[in-house]
């Protein structure tokens, strides 16, 4: 199923974390939180301003970014696990 957000929201799949602390424990699942990186899929058209202009968004499908912990809405397209957010709710773009 191909899914395009609208207007300035996002579609972001999460980048799992580590399976180990720095010191070789192993985290179980139930102790792990959800990671708050993830890689842009799809990417909308953009806001508009009130007088109708379009402010194209400062994200493209293929960056990874990092959010808030709460933020977006958990979806499952084609069995995969997804979020879809607004652009201002990322905080930034890894570089």
């Amino acid at each position: 199923m191909a899914f395009k957000p609208l207007h300035d929201r996002v579609l972001v799949k999460r980048i799992q974390g580590e399976d180990k602390t720095k010191g070789g424990l192993i985290i179980p699942d139930t102790a792990k939180e959800k990671p708050a990186e993830g890689e842009i899929v799809a990417v909308g058209a953009g806001a508009r301003k009130d007088s109708g202009e379009l402010i194209a968004p400062s994200v493209k499908a293929g960056d990874r970014i990092l959010f808030g912990k709460w933020s977006g809405t958990e979806v499952t397209l084609d069995g995969q696990e997804l979020l879809i957010m607004k652009e201002s709710d990322i905080l930034g773009i890894i570089a």
